[in-house]
């Protein structure tokens, strides 16, 4: 599947059940390594393949690579062409899906009991076998294309983009998965192949399931759709990013009566002992939706904007605090202003209490509600491992938001919260507002 923006598998966090999970930890008779929850109510099984790297392993010069060979992998394998595959995975009543991020290659398939071994050798096919038929290749990158000229003409997702550029320099968390127009177009059939081989290897992939299966299945099941690919991908990973945004504005012009705005300053990653505390000063500042500090002063009081939102951006190998929102030319200056001075607010003057138990009885609540089945188990538990989580996160998680006192909140948010470290990119014509360094 292509995208239009970067995925980041970190948003399946945010799905995370209330009630206790119970997690398996199993290796296959092939050395594969899974996390297993097993639900036998209904007869399918949910499978998510996440294979380490993602679109970061495109070859120099040939962005767009992993994101153009993903987005065929369903476009036919072994003796069927995409047609024929579509047809067969059809009338198993499976699905596989392939998609890709920053961070990881995602697949993630749907098999009903009765027909598992026979959907997972169409998997298998996918992963081992695909054809790059050049019909295929030109019909799915004249799609790409399409998504790269549709971001050249969105404001949001130039705004991104260039911060993106600001915030990762030489990384390639700073340019697009989707790559450009012309790197897009020199790709061939032999780089796709190549991409392939650097990514779909045993060493870089991470394994969840959840449904109708045992763990004796589950091991032999991954034998099958795995254990021919190769032990080792041919390219190293990413190296970790070194964030090198400075606080400033950044103005690009765009002939539109609002400005589009995106902001970040420096994050913190998940591992951080003060990453709950900023998660949940994040909620109360920006994150919260309408309950949120920055939407109570910037659209409730003001009607500065529709909507302005923060979060924690936390990516495997780099991670920002950001938000965004859009304003009338002629208000925006006024709307970043209030940003700023939010922002220095909250540092200086903390949370007050029921401001505390208000993002953590939400915080804590919405998990049981967004919790939807096995296909979202098996991402998490997936997800999970990409970043380096424990199995038993999914029932601490929230213990660790009951724990954030006011002090924790005001001791991060004293740390991190400083608008003179924001960069803010606007898109569009504001009046009042000028570029900086």
């Amino acid at each position: 599947m292509i995208r239009t923006l970067a995925t980041l598998v970190f948003v399946l966090l945010a799905s995370l059940p209330a009630r206790a999970i119970e997690i398996q930890q199993i290796t296959s008779p092939g050395g594969i390594r899974a996390w297993l929850v097993e639900d036998h109510s209904i007869p399918f099984t949910a499978l998510s393949l996440m294979f380490k790297g993602g679109a970061s392993l495109d070859a120099p010069g040939k962005r767009g690579e992993m994101s153009l060979m993903t987005a065929l992998l369903e476009e036919g394998s072994g003796q069927m062409d995409s047609v024929q595959y579509a047809e067969a995975v059809e009338a198993l009543g499976a699905q596989n899906r392939f998609d890709v991020g920053d961070d990881a290659l995602i697949v993630s398939a749907r098999m009903l009991t009765e027909n598992r071994d026979e959907a997972a050798e169409l998997l298998r096919q996918a992963l081992a076998e695909p054809r790059f038929d050049p019909d295929a290749v030109e019909r799915v990158r004249a799609q790409l294309q399409a998504v790269i000229r549709s971001e050249a003409t969105d404001p949001n997702a130039i705004a991104s983009k260039e911060l993106a550029r600001l915030a990762w320099g030489e990384h390639p968390y700073a340019t697009s998965i989707n790559g450009t127009r012309d790197s897009v177009a020199a790709l061939t059939r032999e780089d796709l192949a190549a991409a392939k081989d650097r990514i779909l290897a045993r060493d870089r992939v991470v394994v969840a399931a959840a449904g109708d299966i045992t763990a004796e299945d589950l091991g032999k099941l991954l034998d099958k759709v795995l254990g021919g690919l190769p032990e080792q991908g041919l390219a190293p990973l990413p190296e970790k990013a070194a964030l090198e945004l400075t606080g400033g504005v950044t103005m690009i012009d765009w002939d539109s009566p609002q400005t589009v705005v995106s902001f970040a300053q420096p994050g913190l990653p998940m591992s951080d002992p003060d990453y709950f505390a900023a998660y949940v000063a994040d909620h109360i500042l920006g994150g919260g939706g309408f309950s949120s500090r920055l939407m109570d002063e910037i659209r409730e009081k003001r009607g500065l904007t529709y909507g302005v939102r923060t979060g924690l951006a936390n990516g495997v190998y780099g991670e920002t605090w950001q938000g965004g929102m859009a304003s009338a030319n002629d208000k925006v200056a006024e709307a970043v202003g209030l940003i700023r001075s939010e922002w220095d607010r909250f540092a200086e003057g903390g949370v007050t209490e029921k401001e505390l138990a208000d993002a953590k009885t939400y915080l804590t609540g919405e998990y049981a509600l967004r919790f939807d089945g096995n296909g979202k188990i098996a991402g998490i538990l997936a997800g999970m491992q990409l970043i380096g989580l424990p199995a038993d996160y999914v029932n601490t998680r929230n213990g660790k938001i009951e724990a954030v006192t006011a002090e924790d909140v005001q001791r991060v948010a004293q740390r991190l919260l400083h608008s003179d470290q924001i960069r803010f990119v606007l898109v569009g014509r504001p009046e009042g507002v000028d570029a900086t360094n």
